[in-house]
């Protein structure tokens, strides 16, 4: 279990779901190191810990960083997450999910560090046959952003193999909504998710929301998705971190709910709930598979992982509510 004398440092967490993790660790009363670059972070998300502003590119300051904070376990979140910009520019890719995910890990070597949480993704699957995610099935990423942390997660296994580096590798599914607080949401304003784009259409800061792509096989033509709160996912990281520190193995596990829903299907559910706002259809945009719903039995088994912000509708609400608090 997580202890007030842990020391634990996240990459990453002055981001959207790495903020969230630091506020669920503010819990536990362990020591927090938050490393970012704030190239996407933001300081009005660090609400707990301390914050060094550091490059994961720069080795040598890395390893001094972890030399003096003398972390108990490294949670990796930061990342390059656009599956569409991976496909214009991979190159950008590689360098920030694969080459500076090595050197983390490098770090910990370097510093004797055996716990490590690592932000992994869905896209690994690629498409899978049934359109349905276990973590026991094949990885066949279709887009660059996949690739990146496939390579990653076989960067952990290989080191774990060769070293007493135990990790855990949590597969996220499409993460959206905010902290009930509203201290913490996506703040990003040009964002790609679906549910941080209606949040901004029914708030009148974007003129309308794209479609992209209309004639995916799928029932009604639409991608399907299995949407994850942000705060249930943080949740899972706090799980998932005290499986290391008590002895557990290394694990990777879905984080979704096992339930999809189309692009239209999320639309809906928000003009029930704020009424018609303006869509258009576009074209369908590179490395976008028509499903992806996670197999999420083995989380909840292992971690005794249960949801508490579970449904669509919340989900939507907490993301215009945060909207709201930015205008």
């Amino acid at each position: 279990m997580i202890q007030k004398t842990h020391r634990l440092l996240i990459t990453g967490g002055a981001g959207y779901i790495g903020s969230h993790i630091v506020m669920a660790l503010k819990d536990t009363g362990a020591s927090v190191l938050v490393v970012d670059n704030l190239s996407t972070g933001f300081r009005e998300n660090l609400h707990y810990g301390d914050c060094v502003v550091l490059d994961l590119a720069d080795r040598d300051r890395l390893n001094r960083c972890f030399h003096d904070f003398k972390p108990d376990a490294v949670l990796h979140i930061a990342g390059s997450i656009v599956v569409p910009e991976s496909v214009r520019d991979p190159i950008t890719y590689y360098y920030n999910n694969t080459m500076n995910s090595l050197n983390v890990i490098d770090a910990c070597l370097n510093n004797r560090i055996g716990h490590f949480l690592f932000s992994s993704t869905a896209a690994v699957y690629g498409i899978p046959p049934e359109g349905i995610c276990a973590e026991s099935a094949p990885l066949c990423p279709i887009n660059p952003y996949g690739h990146t942390k496939a390579m990653t997660e076989r960067m952990l296994a290989d080191t774990a193999e060769a070293s007493s580096l135990r990790y855990v590798a949590l597969r996220y599914f499409n993460v959206a909504g905010a902290h009930p607080s509203l201290q913490l949401g996506q703040r990003m304003p040009d964002a790609t998710h679906l549910i941080k784009i209606i949040a901004q259409v029914i708030t009148q800061k974007r003129a309308s929301l794209s479609v992209f792509g209309t004639d995916y096989p799928t029932p009604d033509g639409t991608c399907i998705r299995d949407y994850i709160h942000v705060c249930d996912l943080a949740d899972a990281h706090v799980r998932a971190l005290d499986w290391l520190l008590s002895g557990g193995k290394s694990l990777t596990l879905n984080c979704g709910y096992s339930r999809g829903f189309s692009v239209n299907e999320v639309i809906k559910t928000a003009e029930d709930l704020y009424g018609p706002f303006p869509v258009t259809a576009a074209d369908r945009r590179p490395g976008d598979p028509p499903q992806l719903i996670a197999n999420a039995d083995r989380i909840r088994s292992t971690l005794n992982w249960t949801p508490r912000y579970d449904g669509l509708s919340r989900i939507i609400q907490s993301a215009v509510e945060f909207e709201k608090s930015l205008l």
